[in-house]
């Protein structure tokens, strides 16, 4: 199935998903966006726009997603960059050349990668992060096809096999580049400049979650036509990872401009990413936290309406009946502004949903990305029941507000 609006960069098939242990992140200011003056005076140009428009919009710090390494064996915590085999040269930003890229995908799909990304259009985000990291990792990444007998990983290995590699970048500077009228000069100076076409935007990192509740019905709201992006459309919960929360958690008491990188610390950054989604769920949908299973982290889906801004894609079951969640959404939650209607449909009808259905004209870009890694990764079919969280513990690590 191919959609322009929308691809996968990576999935987690092989696992059907993966579990907060199993997620890392490298944290380096080398993974921001690359600055310019002209750059950054029309970023500023757009927003004082916007604003003035939009005067109750504000500026947050959010995570940036630079590239990834998915591997089948563990990774250091030391060095969590990729491990190359021997005489293959590495780059920190994991970057190729375009002559090259045929070549590793070719040498990839004969290593045994028969459960390939979708081929649809990819930024060079995907280029680069799935040929070096899954290619030069050639002799791991054979064992990950789901094709193979004698593949198996144990759902709860502590140790990580994803590594998100994450610089910092807010709100302003998404406008002002993915969104910008000047995108494609953007992305055309990145790849002479840079040989990155991404080193110049934003790419905020978001979240949603597909939420299926005790009766097997999956979750999905109608966006308000006052939101900021796809209006009208039918959407499921998400945000963003708040890099704030993680100072906040840490003790840091500290304005969104002044967030910085070396403020971060690896395993809070992996929990904020993982608990924001149920956050995100109960506040635009209001189902409290303790009825939400353990998130289960699917991908990583790009957004081509907004220049291929990423997006890491939840399974999240609910020991709700969707009686019993229509009820809660219809009292209110604390995001119930952004969503003007709440609708079900069963896994069945979203595993078949495809670019023919009557219905998929009707699903915003970011409800199409995650819908096409569930129908990929199938996150229930091996998991059965979802674990419940320890009310408890969640309580302890529940997001203020």
């Amino acid at each position: 199935m191919t959609d322009s609006e929308v691809s996968v960069l990576l999935h987690c098939a092989a696992w059907r998903g993966l579990l907060q242990a199993q997620v890392q992140v490298e944290l380096s200011e080398r993974f921001n966006r690359q600055t310019d003056p002209a750059v950054d005076r029309h970023i500023e140009e757009v927003w004082t726009e916007r604003v003035s428009k939009e005067p109750w919009l504000f500026n947050g710090s959010k995570f940036r997603l630079h590239s990834f390494c998915l591997s089948s064996f563990p990774v250091s915590h030391k060095h969590p960059a990729c491990t190359h085999p021997p005489n293959t040269p590495s780059s920190d930003r994991a970057e190729e050349q375009e002559g090259d890229a045929p070549n590793r995908t070719q040498k990839m799909e004969k290593s045994c990668i028969t459960d390939s990304l979708h081929d649809t259009a990819q930024s060079s985000l995907d280029r680069r992060s799935r040929d070096v990291n899954q290619v030069e990792n050639a002799d791991s990444v054979s064992a990950l096809s789901p094709a193979s007998s004698t593949f198996c990983i144990n759902a709860e290995d502590p140790e990580p096999l994803l590594t998100l590699r994450l610089g910092l970048t807010c709100y302003k500077d998404y406008l002002g580049t993915n969104w910008s009228c000047r995108v494609a000069e953007l992305r055309q100076r990145g790849e002479v400049e840079f040989r990155d076409a991404l080193a110049l935007l934003a790419q905020p990192l978001g979240v949603g979650g597909i939420v299926c509740t005790d009766d097997g019905q999956v979750v999905f709201i109608r966006r308000s036509q006052k939101v900021a992006e796809a209006g009208g459309l039918l959407d499921i919960p998400g945000g963003h990872p708040e890099p704030k929360v993680v100072c906040e958690r840490l003790g840091q008491a500290v304005r969104e401009e002044q967030i910085s990188v070396d403020m971060m610390q690896q395993r809070p950054v992996v929990s904020e990413l993982f608990l924001s989604v149920c956050a995100e769920i109960r506040d635009e949908v209001n189902i409290p936290l303790s009825s939400l299973g353990e998130p289960v982290l699917m991908g990583v889906a790009l957004n081509h309406t907004s220049a291929g801004r990423p997006s890491a894609e939840f399974y999240v079951s609910c020991s709700l009946t969707s009686d019993e969640v229509r009820k809660l959404y219809w009292q209110g939650g604390a995001e119930a502004h952004e969503s003007t209607d709440i609708v079900f449909l069963s896994r069945t009808e979203v595993l078949q949903l495809d670019i023919s259905s009557p219905l998929w004209s009707e699903l915003c870009p970011s409800a199409k990305g995650a819908i096409l890694l569930y129908q990929t990764v199938k996150p229930y079919s091996e998991r059965g029941q979802s674990r419940q969280h320890d009310a408890q513990q969640i309580a302890s690590e529940k997001r203020s507000g």
